[in-house]
């Protein structure tokens, strides 16, 4: 693209790409990159893991088994990941020895909240007002403008996990200790009118694409729901696109990054966290995307072009808990959900993550409801609600 840097000679098809973590991101990933020839080789230690049973070579290994690490350098000049908490002496290995994207510098900041943050305002962009807690003296010289707030752990928390609503320091002390006493930070509870996200890549040359903003509802801090496009205001989605395309230009991001923000009451937004992989948010892009953002993420690691972003049609992702997989009555009764009924309901596009076992909370699968209108698809996502179950 003119004015951008020249990015490295692309890799042909049957090149090995190499992917650490093999959980449903992975698997995706896989599909996506097989698609444009490539073979993958992953390195998880699940002997079950959803991607390995699709890739072309799975290293069956630690994150950080040093003769795994070797072997996946040796096959594959182009390494990926797909989740953030993959160790940091293992990204810094590989870097030495192959392409690694997302960096490893990047990465870092999105591992642990006290980084994310600073990184933020760094950017001039707003987040949560919050305070780096790494002691009960922090929390006792905390703002009382903080509470209540909600106390999470800076790293390996997710969907909801490793943090705690806290109304007072007293509270917060209990908090604090339960969560292992590690370092936290503590976030002022806002008001909030929605929650948005912001799907967006960055080749190797600068080139930066975005799909239109998400609207997100969560149930118990694990995404609900995802609409695409979300309902607000073009201002505000053109505001949430520019903090986000500010964020990956100043973190000189390589890969495809996710940027979550808190709607406020007032319309104002707010940096919520980010995560430096494809997200459970863009999910809708499998089916009503040009490009889909594992595609996308395929794209970036051989060094190809970026693809072209553009909606196809209105969608809502839901996603698919193991819960599904259970009767309310009685509580550990499972039962096979009524896929039949699922896929006829107009637009309903199934992916399931051939996961062996269903457990309450696990992510199982997601369904795409794509509609010639925002009204269609919301209305086939509500009919699915009620025929699984979800009502309420």
């Amino acid at each position: 693209m003119s004015g951008l840097p020249a990015g490295p000679s692309p890799l042909p098809p049957r090149t090995w790409l190499g992917l650490l973590g093999g959980g449903q991101l992975g698997r995706m990933f896989t599909m996506a990159a097989q698609s444009l020839g490539y073979r993958v080789c992953v390195l998880d230690p699940d002997a079950l893991s959803p991607t390995g049973a699709l890739a072309d070579r799975h290293l069956r290994a630690a994150y950080d088994d040093p003769a795994a690490l070797a072997e996946l350098a040796s096959l594959c000049p182009a390494v990926t990941t797909e989740f953030e908490n993959v160790p940091a002496a293992s990204l810094e290995f590989l870097a030495a020895r192959v392409r690694v994207s997302p960096a490893a510098a990047s990465v870092a900041i999105a591992q642990d909240r006290m980084a994310e943050k600073s990184f933020v305002s760094r950017c001039g962009i707003a987040t949560a007002p919050y305070a780096e807690v790494r002691s009960v003296a922090d929390l006792k010289a905390c703002e009382a403008s903080l509470f209540p707030g909600i106390l999470k752990a800076a790293r390996l928390g997710y969907d909801g996990k490793g943090q705690a609503r806290v109304a007072s320091v007293a509270e917060a002390v209990i908090a604090f200790e339960s969560l292992g006493s590690v370092p936290c930070v503590l976030e002022r509870k806002l008001d909030l009118a929605s929650e948005l996200s912001v799907l967006i890549a960055r080749g190797l040359d600068g080139d930066i694409r975005v799909w239109p903003v998400a609207q997100n509802v969560h149930r118990d801090g694990i995404l609900f729901t995802a609409t695409v496009p979300a309902p607000i205001e073009a201002s505000l989605s053109q505001e949430a696109v520019r903090a986000a395309s500010t964020i990956a230009a100043r973190m000189r991001y390589v890969g495809v990054l996710c940027v979550e923000f808190f709607v406020l009451a007032d319309g104002s937004l707010r940096v919520n966290e980010m995560a430096p992989r494809p997200h459970n948010s863009g999910h809708w892009s499998l089916d009503a995307s040009l490009t889909s953002q594992f595609e996308q993420q395929a794209r970036v690691l051989a060094g190809l072009p970026l693809g072209d972003t553009r909606a196809l049609a209105p969608s809502v992702m839901l996603n698919l808990l193991g819960d599904v997989w259970y009767d309310s009555s009685p509580a550990d009764a499972q039962r096979e959900p009524d896929w039949s009924g699922l896929l006829s309901v107009p637009g309903a596009k199934l992916h399931l993550y051939g996961k062996a076992e269903a457990r309450r909370g696990r992510k199982m699968g997601h369904v795409t409801f794509v509609g010639e209108t925002p009204e269609a698809a919301r209305q086939a996502c509500a009919r699915a609600i009620g025929l699984l179950g979800l009502a309420g």
